[in-house]
């Protein structure tokens, strides 16, 4: 079973950036699929970027261009850098990670835009 731990979540002014860390149990090398989703208040949870054990990423429309994911395979964590940021990236920040068929989520991170 794979523990995923986020962190980084905070109160940021609109134009502003913050940088997600996910932290896996394990060694990531062994993990095919790694991503970022959000959920806001009364929205459904929704993909931000994902990232294959390749390397190869994939991002939501909304934030193409201002978020960047990648992986540290030394540390085992997964990034996500978030720039110029607005009111609508507002919302918990969940990591999940998929080993086969298995599907693991972390406990999620606070993002709140604001002026």
């Amino acid at each position: 079973q794979v523990q995923l731990v986020e962190s980084g979540g905070g109160l940021v002014q609109p134009g502003g950036s913050l940088r997600l860390s996910c932290a896996a149990s394990e060694s990531i090398r062994s993990i095919n699929y790694m991503g970022w989703y959000r959920q806001a208040p009364g929205k459904q949870r929704e993909l931000v970027a994902d990232i294959s054990v390749g390397g190869s990423t994939n991002y939501a429309d909304s934030v193409k261009g201002r978020f960047t994911i990648s992986r540290d395979n030394v540390k085992n964590t997964v990034i996500l850098q978030m720039n110029s940021l607005n009111v609508e990236d507002t919302a918990v920040y969940y990591c999940k990670a998929r080993v086969q068929i298995y599907s693991y989520w972390g406990q999620g991170t606070q993002v709140t835009v604001s002026s």
